[in-house]
């Protein structure tokens, strides 16, 4: 990689909504503490002060609005002219030796990776969700995994109405996916695509062909000590994340119901709130806290035995984990996408079969009969683990060889 290199890196949103946009900001931070200079290009957000903001395309959520309103919003959430063209003036300006892209479709649309074509700069795609082989972006719909739409059968997701339960958009996305895959526009253009985790590198793989794409793995950076809770055994299961289907918080209520000498404690927030808080209220051994951040989860942490991460769709590389075992806390994860690459059955945790509601249940009942000893220890090497594996120095060098030889 040059000495000085300029990077531009690209992303749906510019303001933080989630961990994609941590991640986004935290590759532009990396790079520019190494010296190197960094530009990004977003859609435009009111207020927003950044360099090249005046140049960022105005784009509408395809969720905004009625059916009319959403049918004639369906050309540019397909392929966005105005980002690409928008892009391009971007690149002309800033020339920057690599562009690194994030999560684009649907509002930027990879319409942006043709204008880093046309210029000829090599371009990298963080993949950090299924969008990119699934409409839906999750293989998971109304309570199941589903492969549904490979081998480019993307009418199934019209049939599935898999698509926020809804058959425009659904159709929309079925549409998006054909046209992309007709233009072959994601392969063409990106030079590498990256992965976090090897369960979804080998997915992508398996729905377009063992060899057609050059990928490679880059995870997120993480500052493990902002974190840090001092050393505790604790006794609740906790869960805390997103109250949604898949993240599977129904079968650790169930569990909980099969074993009442377990206590679980459950923060979060989200659709399926009001369905969590109530089956919680049924259960003397399960206590429902709502949304907590900051001090207010380091507490929760602190009186945790262990975090349970139960999901039932394929998570890719699930930042509550990372937060956990920098909090000293060994996770009980389901046999999921990525969960089983970061809780390594001994060292870190202990894994289980995804809706094997019983076998979750045995679990943690097993985790709350270990000696505190036992729990100390394993904590303590989950937390050496994440501030070993995803500190600033570890990711750079992944970073910085990605880049070199894409450049190269």
């Amino acid at each position: 990689m040059p000495a000085k290199m300029r990077a531009l890196l690209v992303h749906n949103n510019f303001g933080v909504q989630g961990g994609a946009e941590v991640f986004f900001h935290e590759i532009g931070r990396l790079l520019e503490a190494h010296g190197h200079d960094v530009a990004k290009f977003s859609c435009a957000e009111e207020g927003l002060d950044a360099p090249y903001a005046e140049d960022f395309p105005e784009v509408s959520h395809y969720a905004d609005g009625g059916i009319l309103a959403k049918a004639v919003r369906v050309p540019s959430i397909i392929y966005n002219r105005d980002a690409r063209d928008k892009m391009a003036k971007v690149i002309a300006e800033f020339r920057p030796d690599i562009v690194h892209g994030f999560a684009i479709y649907g509002r930027l649309t990879p319409a942006v990776l043709d204008a880093a074509k046309d210029a000829q700069v090599p371009v990298v795609l963080s993949c950090n969700d299924y969008k990119h082989i699934c409409p839906n972006y999750k293989l998971f719909h109304h309570g199941r995994v589903c492969e549904d739409c490979k081998a480019g059968q993307f009418i199934n997701a019209v049939k599935n109405r898999c698509c926020h339960n809804s058959l425009p958009v659904s159709a929309a996305s079925a549409l998006e996916a054909y046209v992309h895959a007709g233009m072959d526009i994601w392969r063409k253009n990106v030079d590498r695509f990256l992965f976090a985790s090897q369960f979804m590198a080998s997915k992508t793989e398996e729905f377009w062909g063992e060899g057609r794409i050059q990928l490679d793995f880059l995870q997120n950076p993480f500052d493990a000590s902002a974190h840090h809770v001092e050393p505790n055994a604790g006794q609740s299961i906790l869960y805390f994340g997103r109250l949604i289907e898949e993240k599977g918080v129904g079968h650790l209520i169930e569990a909980a119901r099969l074993r009442p000498d377990v206590h679980v404690t459950i923060v979060g927030d989200g659709p399926d709130r009001t369905q969590i808080e109530r089956a919680s209220a049924q259960l003397d051994n399960v206590r429902f806290v709502g949304p907590a951040w900051g001090d207010d989860l380091k507490q929760h942490l602190f009186e945790a035995r262990a975090v349970v991460v139960p999901s039932l769709w394929h998570e890719n590389f699930p930042y509550v984990i990372l937060q956990a075992f920098a909090a000293g806390k060994p996770v009980i994860g389901s046999r999921r996408g990525g969960i089983p690459e970061l809780v390594e059955s001994g060292p870190h945790g202990w894994l289980y079969e995804a809706e094997q509601v019983d076998q979750l249940a045995e679990v943690m009942a097993g985790v709350c009969a270990q000696k505190d000893a036992k729990i100390l220890e394993m904590g303590d090497k989950a937390r050496r683990y994440v501030a070993a594996t995803f500190n600033d120095d570890a990711i750079f060098a992944q970073l910085s060889r990605i880049y070199a030889e894409v450049i190269q």
